[in-house]
């Protein structure tokens, strides 16, 4: 599906936005993005407007320890490009405030392109929950000239969360802790708590709809769940099975009941969790198929998740 909106330049510089975009046949429109958006495959060669203070392979307690040296001293974890913004004199700017580390701030955007003396429209998206999800997608729809394709993107996507929702009825509930980053330790806020709900477990740590938050490592094991998922914010499976190295290093780490049981799990975080775009509810599925593998009926995306 591809559609062709007159005058319509977007720069996404939000990784859940450009999938959102593209997803609504937009790719054309797209005409800058962020070092971070990845996918899908056809936004390669766009033009990238930001860039990481923090690079290269990091071990997640490094990650961790130069962005807190960073935002202590009051800088932004991101460098944007004004020039090539000017350049592209987009007419829609898609960003957000949601995480001060996921993405440039609402903030940083709007003063480069006060700099860069773009009028584009800045457009910060904040959610926070399931709904919001699907209500962003309807939003950047309305932004775009694309509504109607955005609600029948919601109905797929809503068909499916039922579908879920309805296999995992009524069968007992495992309880659950989604780690959101591995050194320090997070749990997973904001939607993946209702996710875990969705599909059939209890998540005995996080808080729905608020911020991932620390936890020190004898929570983990007084808490001592039936499921362990680790999905690091902006790891995929690979990165996240090598940095859950250090979990198992832990003490007590083998007599946890997850452990003992063989139901700890590595994701694709960056894919299917951490970005609040389409393929949250493919993270839903993955959810229901770790939970509850008896009751999947639906294809599950590869290289979503593994047992550790």
């Amino acid at each position: 599906m591809v559609l062709e909106v007159p005058d319509l330049r977007i720069v996404s510089l939000l990784p859940s936005a450009t999938e959102i975009v593209c997803a609504l046949g937009l790719t054309n429109a797209l005409v800058g993005i962020s070092h971070d958006c990845d996918y899908p495959p056809a936004v390669s060669g766009k033009p990238m407007l930001s860039q990481a203070i923090i690079t290269g392979d990091l071990s997640s307690g490094e990650v961790d320890r130069r962005i807190r040296e960073q935002l202590h001293q009051g800088l932004s974890v991101y460098h944007l490009d004004q020039v090539q913004l000017a350049q592209l004199v987009p007419t829609l700017i898609l960003t957000q405030e949601l995480c001060e580390v996921c993405a440039p701030s609402f903030s940083l955007v709007k003063a480069v392109a006060r700099i860069a003396a773009s009028d584009s429209r800045i457009v910060s998206l904040e959610p926070h929950g399931l709904d919001d999800i699907l209500e962003t997608i309807r939003l950047v729809g309305d932004l775009t000239g694309a509504a109607e394709h955005s609600l029948a993107l919601v109905a797929t996507l809503r068909a499916h969360i039922e579908r879920v929702r309805g296999a995992v009825a009524g069968r007992l509930r495992p309880t659950v802790i989604c780690l959101e980053w591995l050194d320090p330790l997070f749990v997973a806020g904001h939607w993946v708590p209702e996710m875990v709900d969705l599909a059939g477990g209890s998540d005995v740590l996080g808080r729905p709809r608020a911020h991932s938050y620390t936890i020190d490592w004898p929570a983990v094991l007084e808490a001592d769940p039936d499921v362990l998922v680790l999905m690091p914010c902006g790891f995929d499976l690979r990165r996240t099975r090598d940095e859950a190295s250090g979990l198992m290093d832990r003490t007590g780490w083998r007599e946890l009941r997850a452990v003992r049981s063989g139901r700890v799990y590595v994701t694709n975080g960056t894919a299917y969790f951490n970005r609040p775009g389409p393929r949250i509810v493919d993270g839903l599925e993955i959810l229901g198929a770790i939970l509850h593998p008896e009751a999947v009926s639906w294809a599950l995306p590869e290289n979503g998740f593994e047992s550790l």
